[in-house]
C-alpha cells in the first residue's frame, strides 16, 4: 500500500479513537486527524498542512453546510417544525398508528435542513413520541422508530454530510453539488418510502390503533394555524426547480450565460432563511439582548460543527495531495469483484465505522474512499455518492453508539438496550441492502 493508504489508515484510527474511545468532540478529532495526515508529508509537513488548509477556505460548500445549520436551527427554534407535525399529524393521525407516519414524515421534512440524526431525534421525538405512546404505541417501538428514522438527516439532501463528501478529493473533480442534488433527493426518498413500509408493518403486526380524536386538530383548523411554516420548504423548492430543463431555459432567457455561475448549493440555505425569517416574523427577537441570547445558544454548535467541516475539507485535500484517489483506485480495480460484492464491502466497512461516529464524522474520514473504491468498481459518480450517504444513514440506528438511540429512549423513558436488536433487523441491515441496490442500479435514481 502507498504511502497516502497508510496516512488514511491513521487518520480514520485517530478520529474514532479520539471521537469513539476517548468520548472528545468530533471537531477535536478531525483537527487531530488532519494534522495526523500531514505528518505522512514528512519534511513536507507544512506545505501539505498548507495545501488542505487553502482549498478548504476556498470551498464555496463550508459557507453552505454552516448556512444550512443556521437555517435547521431557527426551524426549531421558531416553533416551525412543531406547526408542521401538528399539520400532518391532522392529516395521518386518523390512521393507524398514524403517529408513526407523523414522526416519519417530519424526519424527512427536517431531514435536509436538520443534517444531524441527533437533531431529528431530539425535535420529532419529542414530539412525536408522547403521541405514539398514547396512541398505542409500545414505548420502545416509539423510541426504535425515531432513532430509525433520524438517519433521515444524513439521506435526505441537503445535509453537511452531503457537503462534506462533495468537498473531498476524490468527489470534488468529478461531481458538483446541482449534479448531486436530485438523485441524491430520489436516493433519500426511497429510504423514506422503506421506513413508510417500516411502520406500516408494525402498526399491523403490533395492533396499534388510530390516535385518540381528542388529540386531533382538525385539518382546516391545523392549516388555518399552521399552514405559513410550509412556505419555508419553498427556499428549497424554487432552486430545485431551476435546476430542471424548463427551470434552466427560463433563467438562460433571464440572465444569460450568467445561469450557470448560480449556484444551487449556496442559494437553498439562503432563501429558505429568508423564508424562515419572513414566516416568523413576529416570534423573531425585538431587542440586542434577545437576539444576542438566541444566537449565542447557536454558537457552541458552530464552534464544533464549523471545525469539523473546515478540517475534514482540509485533510480530503491533504490526502488528494499524497495521492490517495490514485492508490485507492490501484488496489480496488485489482480485487476484480463484481459491483454488488464491492458495493457491499463498502457498505459494510461504512456501516462499521458509522456506529461508534456520527454519519458526518464517517463520511468525513472515508467517504472519499469508497467514493473511489465503487466508481473504480464501474458505479457512475453520482450512483456511488448518494449511495454512500445512504450506508452512512445507518448511524442513526446503529448501536451501541448512535447518539439518536439515547436520545429517542430517554424521551420515551425505556432501556435503551431493547431497542438494539430491533434497529439493526428493520434498519441497519435493510437500509445497507438499498444502498446496494442503488449502487447497482437496481434502484434507479
Amino acid at each position: 500500500m502507498g504511502i497516502a493508504v497508510w496516512a488514511l489508515v491513521a487518520y480514520i484510527a485517530i478520529i474514532v479513537v479520539w471521537n469513539g474511545v476517548l468520548k472528545r468532540n468530533i471537531g477535536e478529532a478531525m483537527l487531530i486527524g488532519f494534522l495526523g495526515v500531514c505528518l505522512f508529508g514528512g519534511t513536507g509537513f507544512l506545505s501539505l498542512a498548507w495545501a488542505g488548509i487553502s482549498d478548504a477556505l476556498a470551498e464555496e460548500v463550508v459557507f453552505a453546510a454552516l448556512a444550512f445549520v443556521f437555517m435547521g436551527y431557527l426551524l426549531t427554534k421558531l416553533g416551525l417544525i412543531q406547526e408542521q407535525v401538528t399539520v400532518l399529524n391532522s392529516i395521518f393521525g386518523r390512521l393507524r398508528g398514524g403517529a408513526g407516519y407523523v414522526s416519519t414524515s417530519a424526519a424527512a421534512l427536517l431531514g435536509g435542513p436538520a443534517g444531524s440524526g441527533s437533531g431529528i431525534a431530539a425535535s420529532v421525538g419529542s414530539v412525536t413520541i408522547p403521541w405514539m405512546t398514547r396512541s398505542n404505541w409500545r414505548p420502545d417501538l416509539a423510541a426504535a422508530l425515531v432513532a430509525g428514522n433520524a438517519g433521515l438527516g444524513i439521506s435526505i439532501p441537503p445535509s453537511s454530510s452531503m457537503f462534506l463528501l462533495l468537498g473531498s478529493a476524490a468527489v470534488a473533480p468529478v461531481l458538483t453539488a446541482d449534479q448531486l442534488f436530485v438523485p441524491a433527493l430520489v436516493g433519500g426518498l426511497w429510504t423514506v418510502l422503506y421506513r413508510f413500509v417500516v411502520v406500516f408493518v408494525w402498526v399491523r403486526r403490533h395492533r396499534i390503533e388510530a390516535t385518540d380524536a381528542a388529540d386531533l386538530i382538525p385539518l382546516r383548523a391545523a392549516l388555518r394555524a399552521g399552514w405559513t411554516s410550509l412556505l419555508v420548504y419553498a427556499g428549497i423548492a424554487v432552486p430545485v426547480v431551476l435546476t430542471l430543463d424548463f427551470g434552466i431555459k427560463w433563467m438562460e432567457s433571464r440572465v444569460g450565460e450568467a445561469a450557470d455561475d448560480i449556484s444551487i448549493v449556496v442559494w437553498i440555505p439562503v432563501l429558505t432563511i429568508l423564508a424562515t425569517l419572513a414566516v416568523a416574523w413576529k416570534r423573531l427577537p425585538r431587542t440586542g439582548r434577545a437576539w444576542n441570547e438566541l444566537l449565542g445558544d447557536m454558537a457552541p454548535r458552530y464552534a464544533v460543527i464549523g471545525a469539523t467541516l473546515f478540517f475534514a475539507f482540509a485533510a480530503a485535500a491533504s490526502l488528494g495531495e499524497l495521492g490517495l484517489v490514485e492508490q485507492l483506485t490501484a488496489i480496488m480495480k485489482g480485487l476484480n469483484a463484481p459491483v454488488a460484492v464491492i458495493a457491499t464491502l463498502v457498505g459494510l466497512l461504512i456501516v462499521i465505522i458509522a456506529a461508534p461516529l456520527t454519519g458526518s464524522a464517517t463520511i468525513a474520514a472515508v467517504g472519499g474512499v469508497a467514493f473511489s473504491a465503487l466508481t473504480a468498481a464501474g458505479v457512475s459518480p453520482v450512483a456511488a455518492a448518494t449511495a454512500i450517504m445512504i450506508f452512512a444513514s445507518t448511524e442513526g440506528a446503529s448501536p451501541p453508539g448512535a447518539a439518536p438511540i439515547y436520545i429517542a429512549s430517554g424521551i420515551a423513558g425505556v432501556d435503551p438496550a431493547r431497542t438494539f436488536g430491533r434497529l439493526i433487523i428493520w434498519f441497519v441491515i435493510p437500509i445497507l441492502a438499498l444502498g446496494v441496490l442503488v449502487a447497482t442500479g437496481v434502484l434507479p435514481i
